[in-house]
């Protein structure tokens, strides 16, 4: 048994009706250079095509549909760049990582610190966990203790959204980069 091809969904971009595709429309209301005015559908087709435009549906939720005499090509690419444009801009801030464990090493927890320290000056969130196993977490202070210590080292460049928990056999804390002054 074949499956059904799924209809692509459309992108939103691009979704007007143009020319002939504006169906069970009898007027319209047409956008011009020169004002606002309302004419029949086909007296506005026909203005198009003399003046070698395209016929596009602004806005075909009113009484009377709003179309506009413009090149869809153009107002297309004009479009999709300022996309683009918009793309480029905004930033996403990403949540890095940095694992420690409760009877972590000096060396291993600078290593740990100025990963977080490189994290946090490009930008990106750091959640710090440390993960206890077997016996440790009888001395889950300890384990606190490795974690506020990595909060009061990484003040400068970030500031923890909430206190570190205790949650199940882990301690968790998000640290949000510092604005940048």
């Amino acid at each position: 048994m074949q499956r059904k091809p799924q209809p692509k969904p459309t992108d939103k971009l691009f979704s007007h009706r143009i020319n002939e595709k504006i169906t069970g429309v009898s007027q319209v209301r047409l956008v011009t250079d020169d004002g606002v005015m309302i004419v029949g559908f086909e007296e506005a087709l026909r203005k198009a095509k003399e003046e070698n435009l395209d016929l596009v549906e602004v806005s075909g939720d009113q009484e009377i549909h709003v179309c506009k005499l413009i090149d869809y090509g153009k107002y297309k690419f004009e479009l999709l760049k300022k996309s683009k444009e918009a793309k480029k801009k905004q930033h996403v801030i990403n949540v890095k990582e940095v694992k420690i464990r409760p009877r972590i090493d000096q060396h291993d927890y600078e290593i740990k610190k100025r990963h977080a320290v490189e994290f946090l000056q490009k930008g990106d969130k750091v959640k710090v966990s440390l993960r206890f196993r077997g016996r440790e977490m009888m001395h889950s202070e300890l384990g606190m203790n490795v974690v506020n210590r990595m909060v009061e080292d990484l003040k400068g460049h970030g500031t923890p959204e909430r206190e570190p928990v205790l949650d199940g056999r882990q301690i968790v804390v998000v640290i949000s980069p510092a604005v940048a002054k």
